[in-house]
């Protein structure tokens, strides 16, 4: 599976908002981009496609921003990349020689790639995120 610059900067912006969901405030696309380190200008083109998607909603206004559209748990990884992707993997393969002794080695990397990404929520994503950054929190009491 091929995952464009774009296909990643969609997921961490996708990411950054589940971090943020739980206080349903929208969150500005200025704060992403800095957080996430994506162009801001690159960023509102993504949101904007994501939104269309129906992935993220926006808020007009002085604290208007993106939020998720969907409790992180309905949001797999799998669907927001093949939104954004589109069926460029379908055209590599159709490159491939059909006669090739690796093709179904290949089609089963894809298969497991693609059920791991349609079976992982972006809740899983903060949760595994979320323990493994508070699992090393230095003590420097003494």
């Amino acid at each position: 599976m091929y995952i464009s610059v774009k296909g990643e900067y969609a997921l961490q912006a996708v990411f950054d908002l589940t971090l943020q969901a739980p206080s349903r405030q929208p969150v500005k696309i200025a704060g992403i981009a800095q957080r996430q380190k994506i162009p801001q200008k690159f960023l509102e083109l993504i949101l904007a496609s994501l939104k269309q998607g129906g992935f993220v909603e926006s808020r007009r206004g002085a604290d208007g921003g993106y939020l998720l559209a969907r409790p992180p748990e309905s949001i797999k990884v799998g669907e927001v990349l093949r939104f954004v992707e589109g069926t460029r993997d379908e055209k590599s393969r159709a490159r491939r020689n059909y006669d090739s002794p690796f093709r179904e080695l290949w089609e089963r990397v894809n298969s497991g790639i693609s059920d791991v990404l349609d079976q992982t929520t972006f809740a899983d994503l903060r949760r595994t995120w979320t323990d493994k950054n508070s699992k090393f929190v230095p003590n420097w009491e003494i």
